[in-house]
């Protein structure tokens, strides 16, 4: 996967960070504590790692020493993620190492030593293959993918744009990037087919954000992205897209714009 990072991405990460952490299932989370050997240090391999933020939310809910092995291709990131300081539940320590992997190519070679693998709003970007290296990776070990995109936003108070919008989008998300066909919203459907072909469960729950006037910099920024990601698509929604674009924007900041921007988390294993 060799896509670049747009300028500003760890703005953008450290933006939304708070909404990722309030969306996330707490109780994937502790059906995965419960899946946890407690008899010795925990190594967890989180995939496509950012600035850490899996790490930051799940590593406190997880007792006992931990090794977070993080894994991202951009250098800066993993330079923000390394920064931080990681406490378990308990108070044990918890280690970060990073690497400079591309996740769509790890084998199961490389997370041998894993008792737990992570991602978080990674799989909607992959292509069906990358997702199937990815799972067939993973498959041994219990694995939480949280926050991938399902395809649905959900707008108060509601307009006609809402729903053309949204599917321009939805194409966007599904677009063909350097010939690689992205999932988008299909995402979640493909790893559980997947991880069933290998025998593996998979437990999906719903994790939308929920935005109102406490997140109104995060609706606005999430709303530009969409927007003009949906114009890209359908150019001919230019227009009409700018005067909703306008509106919506100062309804934001005025505290009166609410999203349910609709995520799913899976817990495989």
């Amino acid at each position: 996967m060799t896509t670049s990072l747009p300028p500003g991405f760890a703005d953008w990460l450290r933006l939304r960070e708070p909404a990722d952490a309030a969306a996330r299932s707490a109780e994937l989370a502790d059906a995965v504590r419960d899946r946890l050997p407690a008899d010795r240090p925990l190594v967890v391999h989180d995939l496509g790692s950012g600035t850490g933020s899996m790490a930051r939310w799940l590593a406190p809910r997880l007792p006992g020493p931990q090794r977070w092995v993080l894994h991202e291709r951009d250098a800066d990131l993993l330079a923000l993620a390394r920064a931080g300081r990681l406490t378990a539940a308990d108070g044990a320590q918890v280690t970060v190492t990073t690497r400079g992997s591309d996740v769509t190519r790890l084998t199961a070679a490389d997370l041998a030593d894993a008792h737990l693998v992570t991602a978080s709003a990674l799989l909607d970007m992959l292509t069906a293959e990358e997702v199937e290296r990815m799972v067939a990776a993973c498959a041994g070990h219990p694995t939480l993918f949280a926050l991938t995109v399902t395809g649905r936003a959900e707008f108060t108070p509601p307009d006609p744009l809402d729903a053309e919008l949204t599917a321009a989008f939805n194409a966007h998300q599904r677009r063909t990037v350097d010939g690689r066909i992205l999932l988008g919203p299909d995402a979640v459907d493909v790893a559980v087919t997947a991880f069933r072909r290998h025998g593996v469960e998979t437990r999906v729950r719903s994790t939308p954000w929920r935005l109102g006037p406490e997140q109104a910099e995060l609706a606005a920024e999430w709303l530009t992205g969409w927007i003009g990601a949906a114009v890209e698509e359908r150019p001919h929604l230019s227009g009409p897209a700018a005067t909703y674009q306008k509106w919506r924007l100062t309804e934001a900041a005025a505290g009166r714009l609410e999203v349910v921007l609709h995520h799913a988390d899976l817990l495989a294993g």
